[in-house]
């Protein structure tokens, strides 16, 4: 396992691709810049969800409603116990085996097992992104109320009301890392990495709710390099959006609004592709680019 780079590309049209909790559940937003944001656990979210339907278990689930499942419960439901006192390297072993999310994005698990003093488990994820950001300057929708048709209580008339807050256009780029030294903690497989391929482009769509629907991927990179030691850096420093048909900055609406310049992101694996092992490439067409990126040193389509 060597180190790997990825540049993931995704938009979102009149919804809400993460809503921030102290914000009356509005996009996460940076006001001074107009810049949307996403967390890295939303996106991780969605991965989890996807891996989860394909018959992956997961440690990191979501509970039904009323179910409380804490650490030491979910580890003993995955190593088929009813009773520990201890996890031994054996059992870590299994966990690692059995549960996907943790050799990609690690978990700390604080376990109190029966007769013991306790455990805390860290294991540190190879598999790392920053929060992502709009590469365009994004626009909340005027707030719209809505109200729900039952009642919170017995004995209301009424339904619930609250608000429905969602961004106009937002064009989505996260960065993301795939440590070949973490890898080894927590025994990630190369299957595991095309696993991963497969999720970052599907599970956005697969996964839609109602404030979620209008989000679509766009593009997918990830830079494999042939070595342990190699990181270029943040891949978004070097792609910068223009607006086309005449638009100004802050007049991109949609995709068709909008062409990528990724000219310097090509032109810097060029100047590093003795680094490079193989790319995995995934582009929809609605996105346009100011430049073929199948140029890119040891480019390998991925298709879905």
């Amino acid at each position: 396992m060597t180190n790997s780079e990825i540049l993931f590309i995704y938009d979102a049209q009149l919804c809400n691709p993460n809503g921030d909790p102290d914000e009356e559940n509005r996009p996460r937003m940076d006001y001074p810049t107009q810049t949307n944001l996403v967390s890295d656990v939303r996106l991780k979210r969605y991965l989890r969800d996807y891996l989860e339907e394909k018959g992956h278990d997961i440690y990191v689930r979501k509970s039904n409603a009323g179910d409380v499942v804490n650490a030491s419960k979910r580890i003993q439901e995955v190593l088929g116990q009813d009773k520990a006192t201890k996890l031994e390297k054996k059992d870590l072993n299994d966990l690692l085996e059995k549960l996907i999310d943790v050799r990609l994005f690690g978990a700390t698990m604080p376990i109190k097992l029966e007769g013991s003093k306790g455990q805390s488990i860290a294991f540190t994820g190879p598999v790392q992104f920053n929060w992502g950001y709009s590469l365009n300057k994004a626009y909340l929708l005027d707030t719209q109320t809505i109200t729900s048709h039952f009642s919170s209580e017995a004995g209301r008339e009424q339904g619930t009301m609250g608000k429905d807050f969602r961004i106009k256009y937002s064009l989505i780029a996260f960065h993301g890392v795939i440590s070949a030294y973490n890898a080894k903690e927590t025994n990630l497989t190369a299957e595991d990495v095309a696993l991963l391929d497969e999720a970052m482009i599907k599970a956005i769509p697969l996964h839609a709710t109602r404030s979620k629907v209008g989000q679509e991927p766009r593009l997918y990179l990830r830079v494999e390099y042939n070595s342990d030691d190699v990181i270029l850096g943040d891949l978004r420093k070097w792609i910068k959006p223009s607006p086309k048909n005449g638009k100004k900055d802050d007049e991109v609406f949609s995709v068709d609004d909008i062409t990528l310049d990724v000219s310097q992101l090509l032109d810097k694996l060029q100047k590093n592709q003795d680094k490079i092992e193989k790319v995995v490439l995934w582009h929809d067409r609605s996105l346009q680019l100011s430049d073929d990126l199948n140029k890119v040193p040891k480019a390998s389509p991925f298709t879905l």
